[in-house]
């Protein structure tokens, strides 16, 4: 019996030895569990860390318009268009899926899925150009809203707005249907002998200051030229106008000692007689037959010397000179498309002549140019004018088509919220020293604002075979 017991006593300190092991044991296995398990938790974070994609980066226009290229290569079919963000400068690229967008992340772009690819907004406008031509509609292809933004202008009423109505309806959340309080126009300044009281002073169209806003007038071929001159008693704080022909002074300077508004001249560009450049450049009054223009920008073909300004601008005159009365001649227009498109190509008559590549900023200033450039919704831009001056603003939309009535219907521009009068037409566009459009038309003016279109600059180098840049 006392055997038994003592041999039961053993096999209860076995089992509870074992069972002591086991718990052991059991402890060791459950904490091994435990930092596995945590181990598979971390390393898909880590995982995931590395993956993530970069920060967005910021880009200048031309360094966005070449990652936006590249990557609508990449995209085909499925791009959906881009714009420069100008409060980031982060380029903001529109992807249909998640992967085109993680694709789009990896290269330094903001992607955002949308609904509309390019290829339907083209297909959109397409339709509006066959069913909606109406004078004074504009559209235009607006990325940030990833849908096509129709203006129409004051004079779209009654039937033309059932028209237009109609043409857009079934198009569904692809279009959105705008008023413009102004009227589309063609920005030339038509008819010298009508400028009213600015007379030889130029072709201004408002009160500046004390004096009529003249917009290049004579051009200063004897001095006399000068923005503001005539109205007020000198022409001093002579508004906006482009003094004195903006430095085309028959070499003997913009505007003499009346130029560019007189002492105070405002924002007149042409200097105080001593003129900003040796001949004319980029916003400078140009005169044909009854009309005025602006030149856009000073370019070579085959090496001789030319000039691009508005195709309507072509199509009024095929003769140019520096000043009103044709004392100081130009050149002759080689080529000259508008509408459908709306730009002309004119030859320097003086195969010697060697203008400088700028544009006038006023106040005796120009900025050099040095290439051109295409546009992108966002980019920050600047215009020179005979009439205006320099004003700047943002470009808006591509491939913006225009109606300006009687046939008029110029395709492919680029819309923007700079301002524009009657005279601007044909002159710059650009940003820093790239050349980017000739002004074409719009609505509005510079005292309300409104919208202006331009020709894009790459389309009519590329037609006419002309490069940026002539002489010095």
């Amino acid at each position: 019996m006392s055997a038994r017991r003592d041999s039961h006593r053993r096999a209860n300190r076995s089992g509870s030895s074992h069972r002591h092991v086991n718990k052991r044991t059991g402890a060791i296995a459950g904490a091994s569990a435990v930092a596995i398990a945590g181990a598979a938790i971390l390393l898909p974070n880590a995982h995931a860390s590395t993956d993530k994609p970069p920060a967005p980066m910021t880009f200048s226009a031309p360094s966005a318009a070449r990652l936006a290229t590249s990557l609508k290569a990449d995209l085909g079919d499925k791009s959906a268009g881009w714009y420069l963000d100008g409060a980031t400068g982060h380029l903001v690229m529109n992807v249909l899926d998640k992967e085109d967008a993680e694709r789009v992340a990896a290269k330094g772009a903001v992607a955002r899925v949308v609904r509309n690819s390019m290829t339907a907004l083209k297909a959109g406008t397409q339709s509006l150009r066959e069913n909606a031509s109406v004078p004074g509609t504009a559209w235009s292809i607006d990325p940030k809203t990833n849908r096509i933004v129709v203006l129409a202008d004051r004079t779209v009423t009654g039937q033309k707005m059932a028209t237009l109505n109609k043409a857009t309806k079934g198009m569904g959340g692809m279009v959105t249907v705008k008023r413009s309080a102004g009227e589309f126009q063609r920005f030339d300044g038509g008819d010298i002998g009508d400028t009213g009281d600015a007379g030889d002073a130029g072709a201004g169209q408002q009160q500046g200051g004390d004096g009529q806003q003249g917009a290049g007038g004579m051009a200063g071929d004897d001095g006399s030229g000068g923005a503001g001159a005539a109205g007020g008693d000198s022409g001093a704080d002579g508004g906006n106008g482009i003094g004195g022909g903006n430095g085309i002074g028959g070499g003997n300077g913009a505007g003499g000692d009346a130029g560019a508004g007189g002492a105070d001249g405002g924002n007149g560009a042409g200097g105080a007689g001593d003129g900003a450049a040796s001949g004319p450049v980029g916003g400078s009054a140009i005169f044909g037959g009854n009309a005025r223009c602006s030149l856009g920008f000073n370019v070579t073909v085959q090496g001789a010397p030319a000039f691009l300004t508005a195709g309507h601008c072509g199509n009024d005159s095929k003769t140019w000179s520096a000043d009103q009365g044709g004392s100081q001649p130009l050149g002759t227009v080689k080529d000259s498309q508008f509408p459908k498109n709306d730009f002309a190509l004119v030859t320097y008559d003086d195969a010697g002549a060697q203008p400088q590549s700028a544009v006038d900023l006023g106040n005796g200033k120009t900025q050099p140019i040095t290439k051109a450039a295409e546009a992108a919704v966002g980019m920050k831009v600047q215009r020179s004018g005979s009439t205006t001056g320099v004003h700047d603003g943002t470009v808006t939309g591509l491939d913006a088509t225009v109606n300006y009535g009687n046939g008029d219907i110029v395709n492919g521009l680029i819309q923007t919220d700079v301002c524009a009068e009657p005279g601007d037409s044909g002159g710059s566009m650009f940003s820093g020293d790239s050349a980017v459009g000739l002004t074409s038309g719009g609505s509005g003016d510079c005292t309300q604002g409104g919208e202006t279109f331009f020709q894009p600059v790459t389309a009519a180098l590329q037609a006419t075979g002309a490069e940026i840049g002539a002489g010095n």
